[in-house]
């Protein structure tokens, strides 16, 4: 009788796996960036060349400019 209770245990163990698949899947559909890496920045963004004496510069308060003391 060890058998039956075998595959008993193997068949419950199985429908738990696939009930965890199926939950896992429910939560990637709802949340689709659930899991994934971290943002990724636009090609703007990562492109964006800033030139010394440029105004954006200025404004952050990065004048790369020579003062005229």
């Amino acid at each position: 009788m060890t058998t039956t209770f075998k595959k008993r245990q193997k068949e419950m163990k199985r429908m738990e796996k696939a009930r965890m698949k199926a939950e896992r899947r429910v939560q990637k559909k709802s949340d689709p960036n659930a899991g994934s890496g971290p943002e990724m920045a636009t090609h703007n963004e990562a492109f964006h060349v800033v030139l010394p004496g440029d105004a954006s510069d200025v404004e952050l308060g990065l004048d790369t400019r020579e003062s005229k003391s």
